[in-house]
């Protein structure tokens, strides 16, 4: 009987029930669209920088966090590298070796950073081969190397020249070599481009004297929400032999980045949220106080109070039950499009991204999770403007209420 007679009321007035309900979507609209929108940029700039650069997650020596030196190593093996590979989300697991040394061209000569890959996988992970600017891509068995823009610039190298680079190997032996240059890259993250020297692994490992040794496994999966628990169970298995970090410890800078604009938006949402909630509880509460009347021949005629209060409970659900009805429809089929049409990004905007080696795009975020959060979030406001017209509506004198007293007495 309340379900039906709450149902009618609703539709007594058409018009503040349907504007409630819009409100409501509304809030719920701009607020998923927004979010949506933030969480697949973080996610895009996120797997686009582990890709070029550090990886999701990486395998290293104990020390070598904190010593970066070439004497902290771990084995390139197979039965080493086993333990993560059975783990179902773990998609790629790509040996490197990372060190410094110093590169010199005639009179001139500049610290760099050499990063030694398997070149064909590392295509495979990255598609760092479509950065090329000049020359070719390297293999696995090559003898020569790739330079990075900004460094070839800086050392007047052009494809074909030599380059020497002279730096510490393993247990202190001298690592020296000539290297020709195969290729020049445009790295998408500046400041590898302007100190990068790319090679095959095993050139690296014959330049440093490591053997079947690497510096870090970089691992990747494909659902960065799961990379905390790929994290812990890495833990769990390499022990205290090995150090996991995730791509927060290794791009500290992106990830406070990343947590500070997370924070603005959030706020942005909740002052949305707060602005929609105040012309929701002055609806709400009209709606009781109009009904004063209403209220007390219900409870004149037997009515019990806390069947009046759950009457305008649920009056109060249906309105939001259509709200969120009414967002979802729209919010749905818009992030969508979006999803599989991203918006383009031009101007000054674009280049810089394509400088980055990014596409210009802003990507959306398709999340159950999202959607949870946000109907949540709309129907926990409802709740909380319900409260005071229900304590006015418990708190009825009766007569007050016959006369038509809004006061209530």
């Amino acid at each position: 009987m309340l379900v039906k007679l709450a149902w009618r009321n609703l539709w007594r007035q058409k018009r503040r029930t349907l504007l409630t309900s819009l409100s409501l979507a509304l809030a719920l609209f701009l607020s998923l669209f927004m979010r949506s929108m933030q969480e697949g940029s973080y996610r895009y700039n996120i797997d686009n920088s582990a890709r070029f650069s550090t990886g999701l997650i990486q395998l290293q020596h104990p020390e070598f966090a904190q010593s970066q030196s070439i004497e902290d190593l771990l084995p390139q093996t197979e039965h080493f590298i086993s333990l993560a590979s059975a783990l179902p989300h773990v998609s790629y697991r790509l040996p490197r070796i990372e060190s410094f040394a110093l590169a010199s061209v005639g009179e001139r000569s500049k610290g760099v950073m050499v990063i030694g890959v398997l070149p064909e996988r590392e295509e495979q992970y990255s598609g760092i081969a479509s950065k090329l600017v000049a020359g070719e891509f390297i293999a696995t068995n090559d003898k020569s190397v790739l330079v990075g823009e900004g460094l070839a610039q800086a050392l007047s190298l052009g494809v074909g020249d030599e380059i020497v680079l002279y730096g510490q190997g393993y247990r202190g032996q001298t690592a020296a070599g000539l290297y020709r240059i195969k290729g020049i890259l445009h790295f998408p993250l500046a400041g590898l481009d302007k100190q990068l020297v790319y090679m095959p692994l095993s050139l690296a490992q014959t330049l440093y004297s490591t053997g079947e040794l690497v510096t870090t496994w970089v691992l990747h999966s494909d659902e960065l929400s799961l990379i905390p628990a790929i994290k812990a169970e890495l833990q769990a298995l390499y022990g205290t032999e090995v150090n996991v970090r995730d791509w927060q410890q290794l791009a500290p800078e992106m990830a406070q980045q990343i947590t500070m604009d997370k924070a603005g938006g959030v706020f942005m949402m909740y002052l949305l949220y707060g602005i929609v909630g105040f012309g929701l509880f002055a609806t709400i509460l009209m709606m009781t106080l109009e009904r004063q009347r209403e209220f007390g021949v219900m409870l004149a005629t037997g009515l019990l109070r806390r069947k009046l209060l759950l009457l305008i409970a649920i009056e109060s659900s249906f309105i939001s039950v259509l709200g969120v009805i009414i967002g979802l429809a729209v919010s749905l089929p818009v992030i969508g499009y979006f999803y599989y049409h991203p918006i383009q990004l031009t101007g000054d905007t674009a280049r810089m991204m394509l400088e980055m080696g990014w596409e210009p795009i802003m990507p959306m975020l398709i999340s159950v999770r999202l959607v949870a959060e946000q109907v949540f979030i709309v129907l926990t406001l409802m709740s909380v403007c319900l409260l005071y017209p229900l304590w006015r509506a418990y708190h009825l004198t009766l007569v007050a209420a016959l006369k038509g007293d809004n006061n209530g007495h």
